[in-house]
């Protein structure tokens, strides 16, 4: 039972966005989904309580305070929404049931700054075999900030999944619940090219 753990220090950075999307994709492809959600805010909690019963079922994951709940039995994907300031024991019990840590980073140098820090944590506190991928959230490629990204980036000796850019279609379809993968390809595609390297590293 593969488990994608969204994190990163910071708040605002698009974790939400990426795990009810990570979770659509998973439901898309006939998977048992299961979504949890570790932050106070409880954003991906309440998208799931936006979620129409005509799509693709995404069930809830109840997460503890202290320390994460038992798996059950008959999910097959698990995506959890972490809190920004993950870190101490409650980042050690998150990492050891994660497979893969999809870190999601904006083209703000106080981002990158603290989130090099937080992947020496990871790398500290991780197992072997737990992969971990950077996603660029709200870029523009013609900007200098993404080409200071792209270069930390690079700096860091990991995979870059993806650069998602700045829409209002994250926006919308959250509003109702839904992601990129439950409605017509044709409205959402350049999200979708956009989604393609993210979706490939999650069936590897």
């Amino acid at each position: 039972m593969p488990v994608v753990v969204v994190a990163n220090p910071k708040g605002g950075v698009g974790k939400s966005t990426l795990s009810t999307n990570v979770a659509g994709y998973f439901a898309s492809k006939g998977y048992s989904v299961m979504l949890g959600d570790a932050d106070r805010q409880q954003s991906s909690r309440l998208w799931l309580g936006l979620r129409p019963p005509t799509a693709r079922p995404i069930v809830g994951w109840e997460v503890g305070e202290d320390r994460l709940a038992k798996l059950p039995k008959g999910t097959t994907h698990v995506v959890l929404d972490t809190p920004a300031g993950l870190k101490g024991s409650r980042m050690k019990d998150v990492l050891r049931h994660a497979d893969k840590v999809i870190v999601p980073l904006q083209p703000s140098i106080f981002d990158i700054f603290a989130t090099r820090a937080f992947l020496d944590e990871i790398k500290a506190h991780g197992h072997p075999g737990m992969q971990v991928g950077i996603v660029g959230m709200r870029v523009d490629g013609r900007t200098l900030a993404a080409d200071k990204l792209r270069g930390f980036v690079d700096s860091l000796g990991l995979p870059v999944l993806g650069y998602l850019r700045d829409t209002q279609n994250y926006i919308h379809l959250a509003a109702h619940g839904l992601t990129l993968f439950d409605v017509a390809p044709s409205r959402v595609e350049k999200d979708l090219a956009q989604w393609q390297g993210i979706c490939r590293w999650l069936d590897a």
